[in-house]
């Protein structure tokens, strides 16, 4: 009988924590730039500050 390989297991783990980990990081920055701000006021838009006058 093959003996089972532990560290490829733990390996194949590992990798799956740490992409979960991964994806809850992106979800959680996502809402955070989603979200408005506590001033209750909505982020201006990024291109009316370059506009020179």
């Amino acid at each position: 009988m093959a003996k089972p390989n532990y560290s490829y297991e733990k390996r194949q783990k590992e990798l799956a924590k740490k992409a979960k980990k991964e994806e809850k990081l992106k979800r959680k920055l996502g809402k955070a730039a989603t979200a408005v701000p506590q001033g209750g006021e909505a982020p201006a838009a990024p291109d009316a500050e370059k506009v020179p006058s």
